[in-house]
């Protein structure tokens, strides 16, 4: 039976612009088994579940359930939980981890300062502080969004964990069933699709580096979708590594068309011409619906570097 994930393969549906869109990542370790909406169709406290959905909008931070790869069979609730928060934007980007025993302490934190970029709340009320691990690999493995999370996701992040990365976690929910198995890897917020093990551990290495492998890559968190669709465009132009090289600093339009420009730390600057159209032939864009889609897809249309204009001299 064709699945999402084989039908978008099949048809060499484009990564770029795909990644979900979040500033900030609040990561809560959960174990046992996960449902659709998984912060309230878990082993968490469904009322916290909703407190935290209500408390995290328009914040730019993004939450999610993570638990260590295995099987899942429910060992009643844990004494403790690790906590991560991930901050993306270049020029301040950082991850920090801490130990909670009662998860309702998540509801203490000022989210709004969290998705502006500053973890001082974090480290205060959670006793948090940088993590210095390795970086984290983020396999969505929810089969209950979509079964190609668990048929896929599931044995990459098995092997990834065999193979002695201690960074790998499942994850409830990135986006993009049928670009499964995807991950997301902190702390620079890249998130990846049609993932194999050992392209992942190339891109894990990267990120060690503090470099970013665009082979895969569907685009960095902390920008729009046209945004992350560019900002891939310029890094493989300029053949640029760096991961914090680059900022999008300013969007214009709006659908089907933007003109981004992607700014470099060294001054250069691109403006890129971004076109969102339909894909076709329609094809089912995720595993639980019967209905045939056409999602959209971001595609650069045009790419140019701007002059650099010099301040005048006086």
């Amino acid at each position: 039976m064709s699945t999402c994930s084989t039908a978008s393969r099949d048809l060499d549906e484009p990564l770029a612009g795909t990644a979900a869109t979040a500033r900030t990542w609040l990561l809560l370790e959960q174990p046992g088994p996960w449902g659709a909406e998984a912060l309230t169709s878990s082993h968490l406290d469904p009322a916290l579940g909703r407190a935290l959905e209500k408390a995290a909008k328009g914040t730019g931070v993004r939450i999610a359930l993570i638990r260590r790869p295995g099987r899942h069979a429910d060992f009643g609730t844990p004494a403790e939980r690790r906590v991560y928060a991930a901050h993306t934007v270049p020029g301040n980007v950082w991850l920090r981890g801490a130990t909670v025993t009662d998860p309702a302490q998540l509801l203490g934190l000022d989210l709004s300062a969290l998705g502006g970029g500053d973890p001082g709340g974090f480290d205060a009320l959670l006793r948090g502080g940088p993590h210095t691990g390795d970086p984290l690999a983020l396999v969505c493995t929810n089969g209950k969004r979509d079964r190609c999370c668990a048929l896929l996701g599931r044995p990459l992040a098995a092997e990834l964990a065999a193979s002695g990365a201690d960074g790998v976690w499942e994850v409830t929910h990135l986006g993009g069933h049928r670009f499964s198995p995807t991950l997301l890897v902190l702390p620079y917020g890249y998130a990846y699709g049609r993932a194999e093990a050992h392209t992942v551990k190339e891109v894990l290495h990267g990120v060690r580096e503090g470099r970013i492998v665009v082979e895969g890559c569907r685009g960095g968190s902390a920008w729009e979708r046209p945004g992350q669709t560019a900002e891939l465009a310029v890094r493989t132009a300029a053949g640029e590594e760096a991961a914090e090289a680059l900022s999008v600093v300013r969007t214009d339009g709006a659908a089907p068309r933007w003109e981004v420009t992607v700014a470099h730390v060294d001054g250069r600057r691109w403006r890129v011409t971004v076109a969102q159209n339909a894909s076709a032939p329609p094809r089912p864009e995720s595993c639980g619906t019967s209905v045939l889609g056409s999602p959209a897809r971001m595609e650069v249309t045009e790419l140019g570097e701007l002059a650099v204009t010099s301040a005048p001299a006086g």
